[in-house]
């Protein structure tokens, strides 16, 4: 069984989408431990209210982000984790961190890579006009929001939509995908060729109809 970790920065959302898909054996793993960077993120709430360890990692205690990596995986590999996941992680992690995790590193991004990347991606969305936005699930690599795309979910831009409603019609992508992608993970149904992510023993039709055009009952 897989051991997850998870890096979490804020109210921990989409980690309670993943607690509950592993409670619900849709993901065969175990979440071994949540780590946040900021004390008061009401994820470690979240996680603590199912019996799963915290552990609060504050960037601001390290002189660069090479000590506070280097944290980071202390604890990780003493829980002796097998996958981190990136739930709403607002650090951007080095070198050192990926090295010792490699291809194990999965995030998601509330916009369709590559385009928008960054700390405000889908407000960025809305303000260019697109008409349809998403979010993206991918593995990590050294630049940011940019690794191997896993997979996506596009949601339609209405016209009387403000940011707040595209986001919130984001976010319940996010809780959709992201535990499907690390279901998949988990079940050892991905591989990384030339920087595409090929799924096996998934009928891509109706993968393609899931998650991959709209989500039409969201909207």
């Amino acid at each position: 069984m897989i051991r997850i970790g998870v890096l979490i920065s804020g109210s921990g959302s989409n980690l309670q989408s993943i607690i509950e898909a592993v409670n619900a054996g849709s993901i065969v793993g175990e979440i071994v431990q949540v780590i946040s960077n900021d004390e008061a993120a009401y994820g470690l709430t979240r996680a603590a209210g199912y019996g799963i360890s915290t552990k609060v990692v504050k960037h601001g205690d390290y002189s660069d982000r090479h000590g506070f990596d280097q944290e980071l995986v202390r604890v990780l590999k003493e829980s002796q984790v097998d996958l981190v996941v990136l739930a709403g992680f607002m650090r951007v992690l080095g070198a050192d961190f990926l090295a010792a995790f490699p291809d194990r590193v999965i995030n998601i991004h509330p916009a369709l890579l590559p385009s928008f990347p960054g700390t405000h991606g889908q407000d960025q969305a809305f303000v260019y006009g697109v008409k349809l936005a998403g979010c993206t699930v991918h593995f990590v690599d050294e630049k940011v929001d940019h690794g191997p795309i896993i997979i996506q979910a596009v949601v339609p831009v209405l016209s009387d939509d403000s940011r707040d409603r595209l986001a919130a019609r984001i976010l319940r992508c996010e809780h959709k995908i992201f535990p499907h992608a690390l279901a998949l993970y988990c079940a050892g149904k991905l591989q990384i060729e030339d920087r595409k992510v090929k799924i096996s023993g998934v009928d891509e039709s109706v993968l393609e109809n899931q998650f991959l055009i709209s989500c039409p009952d969201l909207v």
